[in-house]
């Protein structure tokens, strides 16, 4: 009996210990992919960042743009990046960005390709874009004695160009783009204001099929229900500076390259992608929010 007990026993142990091992080769898996680093637009095309953790797609070929990385001016697309988001937090519109960076398919972009963001240039457009050259030539009389020195007359306008160009460049946005008489785009009462963490812009409330009316005077860049969080959303463009948005809509009433006027209504108030009817209004200055209440005349 007690050699029955001890096979028993060495039994039982035999068995744990298989037991253990079966346990701990089931526990091992194969590494997870390593997580795909979130940068921020405040971070991406800032010089000096590291070097990106994606470098090539699934095939091994470099990602689009990736050279460009950490430039000022591109933008590196991050886990649920769109056009439409990415065009909304540049200032830009999607239809500019997929002309910019070449984009045969604008609902596929892979996260890690680098986007340009501003519209391409070079010193040679610079220079030639400028009035500069045009005005001396416009302004100086046809006779025969300038006719006759072509040459001294172009050399001379092309001295005097890069000091007048360089002079007719601004330090500040014009001010022209900041004053655009500015109104509110709805009637309803204020249901919540801008907090730059929680809240881009402006909550306004009112009724379903309220009308919603152009803040200012400017171009439909995006219409449309392609922005998450956004429900039924119309983006407007007023010039290099600033854009607008208008959210939750129930209808559109405008489409895409429309050139609208302030007043105009453009939508009616609804509740799309939103707890409850409301308007969601953002005024962005170069991509970045801003506190539409600093803009909109008093009520």
């Amino acid at each position: 009996m007690q050699g029955l007990g001890r096979r028993a026993r060495v039994a039982g142990t035999v068995f744990t210990y298989a037991s253990l091992l079966v346990l701990a080769g089931c526990s091992t898996s194969p590494p997870s992919q390593a997580p795909v680093e979130d940068r921020s637009a405040a971070s991406a095309g800032v010089p000096g960042m590291p070097v990106p953790p994606i470098t090539t797609d699934a095939s091994g070929k470099p990602l689009r743009g990736i050279e460009n990385y950490g430039k000022p001016g591109y933008y590196a697309v991050r886990p649920g990046d769109t056009l439409i988001r990415i065009g909304l937090e540049s200032g830009q519109s999607w239809r500019d960005l997929v002309r910019w960076n070449n984009l045969d398919n604008p609902n596929v972009i892979e996260v890690g390709e680098v986007l340009r963001i501003i519209p391409p240039t070079n010193g040679a457009t610079a220079v030639a874009a400028a009035p500069v050259v045009p005005a001396v030539v416009a302004t100086t009389p046809a006779t025969p004695s300038t006719a006759a020195a072509p040459a001294a007359a172009a050399a001379a306008a092309a001295a005097s160009a890069p000091a007048v160009v360089a002079a007719a460049k601004p330090s500040q946005p014009l001010a022209a783009d900041d004053d655009l008489g500015w109104m509110w785009p709805a009637r309803g009462q204020l249901l919540a204001g801008f907090d730059d963490a929680k809240n881009k812009g402006l909550d306004i409330g009112g009724r379903a099929g309220d009308p919603i009316y152009a803040s200012a005077d400017g171009k439909v860049v995006y219409a449309g229900a392609g922005l998450r969080g956004y429900g039924n959303l119309i983006i407007l463009k007023h010039n290099n500076t600033y854009l607008t948005a208008y959210a939750h809509n129930q209808t559109l009433l405008v489409k895409e390259d429309q050139s609208v006027q302030k007043g105009q209504k453009i939508a009616e108030m609804g509740s799309s992608d939103a707890d409850r009817t409301k308007l969601h209004f953002e005024i962005r200055r170069q991509g970045k929010p801003v506190d539409p209440a600093r803009y909109l005349p008093p009520r």
